[in-house]
C-alpha cells in the first residue's frame, strides 16, 4: 500500500513564480498527495494564483516567520507520513520528477531525499558553476552538500527523531542533514529528480544570506572563523570563477567576480562570529538573520 504524501510549500510574495511551480506540481504523474502552503503574509497576487489550486493554506504573519518552527508546525499539521518540501521559486522540470524523488524511500533505501537543481536560464555564470558543484549530474553530492529544503522529501519518523533546529535563521536543512548522516539516517541524493531553482543575488542580497549561512553554521559546526581562512577562501573561489568566466567569455561576469566572492566570504565570516558570541553568551534571543529579514519586510 502506497504511503500518504504531503507537500508543504512555504511563500511571501511569489507571484512571479508560483503558478509555475504549482502547476509543475500538479502535472506530476503522481497527484495523490495533500498540499499545505504557507504562507508569511504576501502582498501581491500569491494567494490569488495559490487559490486556483486545491490546498490547504496556513497564513502566518511576517514577523512570525521563523524557517525551522514553521517547517515543524506544517509537518505536526500534515497528515502525509511522507513529507516532501518544495520552494514556491522551485520549478519541477519533469513530470516524474516527484515520483524519482520519494522512490528511494519507498524503495526503503532512504529516509531522506533531495533534488537535483538547475538553475534558471537567466543564472548568473557564477551561479550556474556553484550549481553545477553542488548538484552534479550523475553520483553523489559533494559531502558539505548535506540536504537541500528547494525539493526535498523525508519520512515522518526521520522527523519525529530529529525535528527542524530554531537556533538560528536559516541553515535549517543543512543542520538536519548534518544530524541525521551523524546519527545513522540514510539521505540520498537523488539526481535523476529534476527541478529548476536558482537567485541572481544583489551584493546587499547576498550579504544578507551569506550573514545568515554564517550564523547558522556557527551553531552547526561549532568551529571556529579566522580572517586568514576567509582569505584562502576568497582566493580559491575567486580563482575557480575566473576560469569558468573566462571559458564562457564573460567580461562583466569576471569584472565583478573578486568584489562578489569578498562580499560572499565577508558575510559569512560576519555571521559567524555573530553565532560564536550568541553561543558563548548563551543568547537565545531574536537573531540578527532573523532582524535583517524583517527589516527588509
Amino acid at each position: 500500500m502506497s504511503r500518504k504524501v504531503t507537500v508543504i510549500m512555504r511563500s511571501k510574495d511569489s507571484a512571479w513564480v508560483i503558478g509555475q511551480a504549482l502547476s509543475g506540481l500538479f502535472s506530476q504523474v503522481r497527484r495523490d498527495f495533500e498540499l499545505l502552503v504557507v504562507d508569511s503574509g504576501s502582498r501581491d497576487a500569491t494567494l490569488d494564483i495559490v487559490s486556483r489550486f486545491p490546498a490547504r493554506l496556513i497564513r502566518i504573519e511576517a514577523k512570525a516567520y521563523f524557517p525551522g518552527a514553521v517547517l515543524n508546525r506544517a509537518i505536526r499539521e500534515a497528515t502525509g507520513d511522507l513529507v516532501v518540501f518544495q520552494n514556491s521559486d522551485v520549478v519541477p522540470l519533469t513530470p516524474d520528477a516527484l515520483d524519482r524523488l520519494l522512490a528511494p524511500i519507498e524503495r526503503g533505501e532512504a529516509d531522506a531525499t533531495f533534488a537535483r537543481q538547475l538553475p534558471r536560464p537567466e543564472a548568473h555564470t557564477w551561479v550556474r558553476r556553484d550549481y553545477a558543484v553542488a548538484f552534479p549530474e550523475r553520483g553523489e553530492a559533494p559531502p558539505w552538500m548535506t540536504y537541500s529544503l528547494p525539493f526535498a522529501a523525508m519520512t515522518r519518523e526521520a522527523w519525529l527523531k530529529h525535528p527542524f533546529y530554531e537556533d538560528a535563521w536559516g541553515s535549517e536543512d543543512t543542520e538536519w542533514g548534518h544530524w541525521a548522516r551523524n546519527n545513522g539516517l540514510r539521505v540520498r541524493y537523488a539526481p535523476d529528480a529534476l527541478v529548476m531553482h536558482s537567485h541572481n543575488y544583489t551584493l546587499k542580497q547576498l550579504y544578507g544570506r551569506r550573514f545568515i549561512e554564517g550564523e547558522a553554521d556557527a551553531f552547526i559546526l561549532g568551529d571556529g572563523a579566522s580572517v586568514l581562512g576567509l582569505a584562502r577562501k576568497v582566493g580559491a573561489s575567486w580563482a575557480r570563477d575566473a576560469v569558468v568566466h573566462l571559458q564562457t567569455r564573460d567580461a562583466a561576469g569576471l569584472l565583478l567576480s573578486l568584489p562578489r566572492r569578498l562580499v560572499y566570504h565577508w558575510a559569512w565570516l560576519k555571521g559567524h562570529q555573530w553565532g560564536e558570541k550568541r553561543l558563548r553568551s548563551g543568547n537565545t534571543d531574536l537573531s540578527i538573520g532573523q532582524q535583517v529579514v524583517l527589516r527588509r519586510q
